[in-house]
């Protein structure tokens, strides 16, 4: 196999994951879309040390200006890219879980980001609440 081949997957995996979360609406969707660009990051891992282990075959390890002991460091990085994937799948998925319990809905342009917004989009503006506040304001001036 070319080397080239993993690297063009691999950019394309990155590519489609990109574009997942730039453009999903779902939630879980857009998790799985990051666990995309996370495997894409682990195909290169792989494939960078297979090509530079290839590359270096009959130069003696003193040679290199830091030899590894370690003859597959490509792949123990994509093992904690695996682990850390991992852990990024169950916190996420539990927060989409209790969102989803509060809310009922996993729509990212639903979500709201401040505390009390969700208790202001439910109540729609009257020309009550303007007078209110002008009440207060005033009232506040007056005592303050």
């Amino acid at each position: 196999m070319h080397a080239v081949i993993p690297y063009v997957v691999a950019g394309l995996l990155f590519a489609l994951g990109v574009y997942g979360v730039l453009r999903r609406r779902n939630a879980i969707l857009v998790l799985m879309a990051v666990e995309l660009m996370l495997n894409a990051v682990n195909l290169i891992l792989v494939a960078a040390d297979a090509t530079i282990k290839s590359g270096l075959t009959g130069v003696q390890p003193e040679a290199w200006a830091y030899p590894i002991p370690e003859p597959r460091a490509g792949a123990i990085f994509a093992l904690f890219v695996i682990v850390l994937a991992a852990a990024e799948v169950g916190v996420g998925l539990a927060i989409i879980l209790q969102y989803y319990r509060l809310r009922r809905a996993v729509v990212l342009d639903e979500v709201s980001l401040h505390e009390h917004d969700h208790e202001r989009a439910d109540q729609a503006p009257t020309g009550d609440d303007h007078a209110t506040v002008a009440d207060q304001n005033k009232n506040a001036r007056v005592t303050g």
